[in-house]
């Protein structure tokens, strides 16, 4: 069954945070670098996606985990998979390709061997692209507001890569995640569409937004409903918020999208807020507690988890969501005249 015409049936669970499963393993350069990357001049260590090449084992166990919990979506460990934000590491186009390449094998390996035990419960692969470590509309120099420390063109050129290597590797979907610049967006999703066209051939595409903070916009100001507005002309399977806030406090904005948006509506939102200490400590009964706000107001298709969240929060989100059924789209709730 497609995905689309699951998302009609029933609410559809993304897995949740990669960085925190990794980060329960005491990992040193040499994971990180592995043999592949044996005789690179420069750390690697922090390098998350460098793991589905060097330790791959890691990666699909951590895979296995979200799936076992309930999850029907897997995201690839390529959240920094760009070119752009592979250049911090000094790494070039042949390990970003391999990066995403080898991050949708093995997604996709894991996603076909629960689908295969469970033929009722299909597992897809969305393809994650993050944000870059730039942004198109704001200069990173106080001094000069025109500067921009990236063009478009480049950008769209970077997505589009990254989007080539994860279609090799065989993923569902693609999931442009964590915006915070919607212009950064736009430029991904040019970069997608010009690679379709020469393909020809897609995949659906998610957008995920980021509220900054409680001023309810966007780091480049925009509010969800301008968000929205911003990239409603593309053919999109879903538009959702992610990161940032936990799951109270993104609410009233999945109200917004949900009242106004034509396409599915996503969220993995944060495990509450960080402590004094930078750490994640809401419970998964606490994290389900208020998603189940969510599902009772029938505002989400999809739902997840962001930063702090593990499988235990997965499943008991998972559980809760099978109580109840997804958001009805725009088209359906309102009379055709």
């Amino acid at each position: 069954m497609d995905i689309t015409t699951l998302l009609g049936k029933k609410i559809l669970i993304l897995d949740g945070a990669m960085g925190t499963m990794i980060q329960r393993h005491t990992l040193t350069e040499e994971d990180f670098k592995g043999d592949y990357f044996k005789g690179h001049d420069f750390d690697l260590k922090g390098n998350n996606d460098l793991l589905s090449i060097t330790r791959p084992d890691i990666i699909k166990d951590i895979h296995r985990q979200y799936f076992a919990a309930g999850a029907d979506i897997a995201e690839t460990n390529t959240f920094s998979g760009t070119t752009i934000a592979q250049a911090d590491y000094h790494l070039g186009e042949e390990a970003v390709y391999q990066i995403n390449y080898q991050s949708a094998k093995i997604a996709r390996e894991v996603a076909d061997e629960f689908t295969a035990n469970e033929p009722d419960k299909p597992r897809f692969v969305a393809g994650s692209i993050g944000p870059t470590n730039r942004t198109a509309s704001i200069s990173p120099d106080v001094n000069n507001p025109g500067y921009r420390a990236i063009t478009f063109k480049e950008l769209s050129s970077a997505y589009k890569f990254q989007a080539k290597a994860l279609l090799d590797g065989n993923v569902d979907l693609l999931l442009v995640e964590t915006v915070f610049d919607t212009l950064n967006a736009k430029a991904a999703l040019f970069g997608l569409a010009e690679l379709f066209d020469e393909l020809g051939k897609s995949v659906p595409v998610m957008v995920s937004g980021t509220i900054t903070d409680a001023s309810g916009r966007t780091l480049s100001g925009q509010t969800t409903q301008a968000f929205l507005i911003s990239l409603e002309h593309m053919p999109l399977l879903s538009v959702g918020l992610n990161c940032a806030l936990g799951a109270k406090d993104l609410r009233q904005y999945l109200q917004v999208l949900s009242k106004e948006s034509d396409f599915f509506v996503s969220a993995h939102p944060n495990a509450g807020l960080p402590n004094e200490f930078g750490e994640y400590d809401q419970t998964p009964e606490d994290m389900a507690g208020q998603i189940e706000e969510f599902m009772k107001e029938g505002l989400i298709n999809i739902i997840g988890g962001c930063c702090g969240t593990t499988p235990d929060h997965i499943k008991a989100i998972a559980d809760m969501a099978a109580k109840y059924q997804p958001r009805k789209k725009k088209e359906e709730l309102e009379p055709v005249e």
